[in-house]
């Protein structure tokens, strides 16, 4: 069972290490632009989901009192 198992295991490393050669993987300058947007991306959702939260703290808090 623990033979079949590394074997098995082994096979499936060796199918990830083909695949793995195929990826084309992004340069430098390709990364660095990405992480751009999702940087501002995440920083206007942030505040985006902040104002919402604030706006509807203050709406529930009004309606409360």
């Amino acid at each position: 069972m623990v033979k079949r198992w590394y074997q098995g295991s082994e096979q499936f490393l060796r199918e990830v290490r083909t695949e793995l050669k195929k990826v084309t993987w992004p340069g430098r300058k390709e990364t660095l632009a990405s992480t751009g947007v999702v940087l501002v991306i995440v920083f206007f959702v942030a505040v985006y989901l902040g104002l919402v939260d604030l706006a509807l703290s203050r709406l529930i808090g009004a309606l409360l009192h």
